[in-house]
């Protein structure tokens, strides 16, 4: 049988550069098969996905090559193709579905043409993702579904044409470890049932080893390694694989993440040779003049680097051991309630951040944990219960509270590209934040300065605009915002979701040296659970409102006594190297 989907030589370019975003990448795939795309922001992952069904994103262009589906092949100007032999699933569904059409209406519009009952086939997918059928639900809008379910309409949508290639785009972040474990449950049945090629692209290492069958990593536009999942994630050859590999939170906790220092380069800035030499812990001179072809190690199995047959040296965390607890409480919640109109999201919560630690907040979407930190905060009003710090009851909501307790308490929230004003320098945010809570600096430029070294940003940053900056520098920004003021508790909300694994780790690192240095309190609300046991010293898991158990890292991971919270735990994906697979 020949395959679905086949793919040579492509090329997609900058359309008045001439610039490659992704340069020639070539694959076959198998009916039944999963891809796994990884590798950092601006690798091309999404790019090379969206050239798939014959697109290329405004300013860009198909430059060269071929890609067949059968013995269709898809071009730019290809009709019947999208959405036929070819869908996607967008990352964000909030974002892809009509928020003003019904649920009916939406997925009606997905049944190919000519079909004689497209209400059976309406109804035999919902079936499929696990969907009420009832009209009732079908006249709900996307506003009334959960994230899960928004989720699983866009891969009912996806699928209701029945085609023969798939791509996902992060299908998946953003979802709590539960609801990801069953949309992934939801397409890796899809997949084989109907026999579809799918393309799954994420920065998410450990649920794409749960996955796919093969996988194929990006770095700079170029595969730098590809191969059988099993061996690539067992035995990587490629620099790059390896330390993104290195970068995977472990849930076992037999190992600590690694970050990558530096960052990917833009396809303009690209180095002369290789493009990872910059950032390679083996790299030779030849790595800086030549750039290496993508060779055949065994069979199936890929690399694009000279240097594969060098061991490389041993890769190590700055994590250190952790902190001595001495039960000091830095800052007390006590009975605290809190209400939307009638509904009620928290319920007598009590929780105590132990000073000098890193407490995080455990539970899935909706379990109300960014609605305490927000509360903690000030930033969501309470409607009964008091949050105690240095012997006062705080109020409610932060413009009631004094600038002194606004300096000790900072929040980090989840999204840099919305919470950092996008028409300042970094330079003018950094410098707003301090004015407002303590004054005209002495010294701004040196002030600055100091902030930019503490999250490891160089301080040619200080001038430059958000958009200047990638994800994970944003984020370093918003750290420094909140730290240039010296607090004793940073609320870090969500703050390592969308960013990849390699970020992440070096996030997570900053965050440990931080805590160490400045003996802060931290409160570290996320859903990732492997996460969790490398950053934090206690948890508390929050289940429909409800803090349903509290105890050390050691202790919930070792002995889980509330079922919700093992259920968490098995739900969680777990990535061990050693096997490659989970």
């Amino acid at each position: 049988m020949s395959a679905p989907l086949v793919v040579a030589n492509l090329v997609v370019a900058g359309s008045g550069t001439g610039v490659a975003i992704v340069d020639d990448v070539s694959f076959e795939l198998d009916a039944g098969q999963v891809l796994g795309l990884v590798g950092e922001s601006g690798s091309g992952k999404t790019t090379l996905g969206l050239a798939l069904l014959g697109y290329a994103r405004s300013g860009t262009l198909i430059a060269s090559g071929r890609i067949f589906i059968g013995e269709t092949e898809v071009t730019s100007s290809s009709t019947g193709v999208r959405g036929k032999l070819i869908t996607y699933i967008p990352q964000s569904p909030a974002s892809a579905l009509n928020p003003v059409l019904r649920l009916h209406t939406q997925l009606l519009e997905c049944v190919v043409a000519g079909e004689e009952n497209p209400e059976s086939i309406i109804d035999q997918v919902l079936r499929e993702v696990a969907l009420p059928t009832d009209r009732q639900f079908l006249r709900r809008y996307p506003h009334q579904l959960s994230g899960g379910q928004q989720q699983r309409i866009a891969i009912a949508m996806a699928f209701i044409a029945r085609p023969d290639v798939i791509v996902l785009d992060e299908p998946t972040t953003g979802l709590d470890v539960t609801t990801q474990r069953q949309v992934l449950e939801t397409i890796r049945r899809l997949v084989k049932d109907h026999q579809v090629s799918a393309v799954y692209i994420s920065h998410d290492v450990a649920v794409v080893a749960e996955l796919v069958d093969k996988v194929m990593v990006l770095y700079s536009g170029k595969v730098v390694e590809y191969g059988e999942a099993t061996e690539v994630f067992r035995q990587p050859k490629h620099p790059y694989a390896r330390r993104l590999i290195a970068a995977v939170p472990d849930l076992a906790g037999n190992r600590s993440p690694v970050g990558i220092l530096g960052g990917a380069p833009s396809p303009f800035t690209r180095p002369p040779g290789c493009a990872f030499h910059p950032r390679c812990d083996i790299a030779v001179d030849e790595c800086q003049t030549r750039t290496p072809e993508l060779v055949q190690l065994s069979h199936g199995h890929f690399v694009r680097c000279p240097r594969t047959g060098i061991t490389p040296p041993a890769l190590t965390s700055e994590k250190a051991a952790l902190l001595t607890r001495d039960d000091s409480v830095a800052l007390s919640v006590r009975s605290v309630s809190v209400s939307y109109g009638k509904h009620t999201v928290l319920q007598d919560i009590d929780l105590d951040l132990v000073g000098g630690q890193c407490t995080a907040l455990l539970g899935e979407s909706g379990s109300g944990k960014t609605t305490l930190a927000r509360a903690i905060a000030g930033l969501q009003p309470r409607s009964s219960g008091s949050v105690i710090f240095d012997g006062a009851d705080l109020a409610p909501g932060v413009r009631e509270r004094k600038k002194e307790q606004l300096r000790k308490i900072q929040y980090i929230f989840q999204n840099p590209y919305e919470s950092i004003n996008p028409r300042r320098t970094i330079q003018e945010t950094l410098i707003a934040s301090y004015q407002f809570l303590c004054g005209k600096p002495k010294n701004s430029q040196e002030l600055i300065a100091e902030a930019l070294d503490s999250v490891s940003l160089r301080r040619e940053s200080a001038n430059r605009y958000p958009d200047q900056l990638s994800g994970g520098e944003r984020q370093r920004v918003a750290i420094a915002r909140a730290l240039i003021v010296n607090p004793e508790i940073l609320i870090c909300d969500e703050i390592t979701s969308s960013l990849d694994v390699s970020v992440q780790a070096s996030i997570v690192e900053l965050l440990q040296r931080l805590q160490r240095e400045r003996k802060l309190t931290l409160l570290f609300v996320t859903h990732n659970i492997a996460l969790v046991r490398h950053i934090a010293q206690d948890v508390a898991i929050l289940e429909s409102g409800h803090v349903v158990e509290r105890a050390s890292i050691a202790d919930i991971f070792a002995f889980p006594k509330h079922p919700y919270t093992q259920r968490l735990i098995a739900d969680a994906p777990s990535f061990d190297p050693a096997r490659g697979v989970a």
